[in-house]
């Protein structure tokens, strides 16, 4: 069940009323529950199984670990290892399998038929990061089945994030939450925001960037280069829309989730990319695999191959083929020239190089990218060549038109409310239309009724669905 759906929003608006009407807190997160399965079984009804398998190896081995605290460590490994496993059978086993073959020149028996479930990274790196958490003491035990059921399934966020810790959720549904007026608008607010980004910017940018990426080395290299900004543009908005869309839902239940997305196109080198690109992941990654490795306290070579190790994992979390593998290299290995770089020149920053540093940085990520779209690394290859090396080829017609949607999408960026903070760093967030007055009113209705008119009508999946 897609956000950009009917089914979703009859279910969105059934969820909220109940939230406003029923009373006792224990029911509306009955219904929270319940509606989340509906929510994640409209896909594959048995995968509900598999999402509440996994719910409660995380929640036995919590009180497992409470009961039982000179088996910690047993517990924890057991825990761990069990929904990776899951992840590893569903998702990588026809890479490693055709990775073997390939290894041993042993003939390939084909794909194994394994369905890949919608959101699987994302619920089990949140059972991950509650059992880790309570190893190391940071969480108190859940003992609740049906809150810590709801914390892994919460619809909103439940098939492609924001990643939600346990520690900020789960306090949440101790409390007794309700909707408020104020929240209620401004998570529709949000919600309409993250729709219009979707199927009017994103689900449009697809149709020309799909097209150019299935037969690269039929085109002309300037239809090439505007598929490759298209796409940075593309996988933007669409990842950023589902974020907020999934933020403005919570928030309008009367929920919290943390913000995912903070204009990461203006970053000035990659270490600020990925403190404003998939936050909840970045912060994931950093706080469970990249700090346990050792962080930056072992020595410089150390720190260096901590990096690279978590970010060829960032990348295979991403998809389970070479692609994703090299992507994930190439921003470790950023990552690594970035340290070397601030080390030698840690002042170097403002005027010009600024703005310098912005345009390499955006060009270095767009490039990035062709590897995290193509379907192959041959593909990928054709695709660099039409870059670097210039040709001609069919010129799409829609590529022309593309530079009157990439300005809508410039003035959609620029509605954005900018603001820098003490270390002069850019932040932004989209307006939010004032409640309870006509302007307010008017500019909601303006953005829905924009959404009705040049919404895209081909239903295209949030790209994140598939990881």
């Amino acid at each position: 069940m897609s956000f950009a759906s009917a089914p979703f929003l009859v279910l969105f608006a059934a969820m909220l009323a109940a939230q406003l009407f029923i009373r006792p807190s224990r029911a509306r997160q009955w219904i929270l529950l319940a509606g989340s399965y509906v929510f994640y079984g409209w896909w594959d009804w048995r995968f509900c199984f598999l999402m509440f398998g996994l719910t409660l190896v995380a929640f036995l081995t919590g009180l497992g670990m409470a009961r039982w605290p000179r088996r910690r460590r047993v517990l924890c490994a057991a825990g761990v290892a069990a929904p990776l496993a899951v992840l590893g059978v569903f998702k990588y086993a026809n890479f490693f399998v055709e990775s073997f073959c390939a290894l041993f020149g042993i003939a390939q028996p084909g794909a194994l038929g394994i369905i890949l479930p919608v959101g699987i990274s994302f619920y089990t790196f949140q059972s991950l990061s509650y059992t880790i958490d309570v190893y190391r003491g940071k969480l108190p035990v859940c003992r609740d089945l049906m809150r810590f059921s709801l914390y892994i399934a919460f619809f909103p966020q439940l098939v492609a994030g924001p990643i939600v810790k346990a520690a900020d959720f789960l306090p949440q549904l101790e409390e007794d939450r309700r909707p408020t007026r104020a929240g209620v608008w401004a998570g529709l607010n949000l919600f309409a925001w993250g729709m219009f980004k979707k199927v009017v910017l994103a689900d449009y940018l697809s149709v020309f960037v799909d097209q150019v990426f299935a037969t690269p080395a039929a085109f002309d290299s300037l239809t090439v280069f505007l598929a490759v900004l298209s796409y940075a543009m593309q996988i933007y908005f669409d990842f950023s829309s589902y974020s907020d869309m999934a933020i403005g839902c919570a928030q309008a239940l009367g929920y919290e989730l943390q913000r995912n997305f903070d204009l990461p196109y203006v970053s000035r080198n990659v270490s600020e990319f990925w403190k404003r690109w998939h936050i909840s992941l970045s912060s994931w990654l950093q706080q469970y695999l990249y700090i346990p490795l050792g962080g930056n306290r072992k020595g410089r070579a150390r720190t260096y191959l901590n990096l690279m190790i978590t970010m060829v994992l960032g990348g295979l979390w991403h998809g389970a083929g070479a692609n994703f593998i090299l992507w994930g290299a190439l921003h470790g290995a950023a990552l690594v020239v970035h340290k070397i770089w601030h080390r030698a020149h840690p002042n170097a920053h403002g005027g010009l190089r600024r703005w310098l540093s912005i345009l390499m940085t955006f060009a270095f990520v767009c490039l990035c990218w062709v590897f995290f779209r193509a379907q192959t690394l041959s593909q990928a290859a054709q695709v660099l060549q039409k870059l670097f090396v210039w040709t001609d080829g069919v010129r799409h017609l829609y590529s022309w038109s593309i530079f009157a949607l990439l300005c809508l999408i410039g003035a959609t960026a620029w509605c954005e409310r900018f603001h820098r903070d003490q270390n002069g760093v850019v932040h932004g967030e989209m307006p939010r239309f004032r409640a309870g007055t006509f302007s307010g009113a008017f500019a909601m209705t303006l953005l829905v009724g924009l959404t009705l008119v040049l919404m895209y009508t081909g239903g295209n999946p949030f790209i994140y669905f598939q990881f």
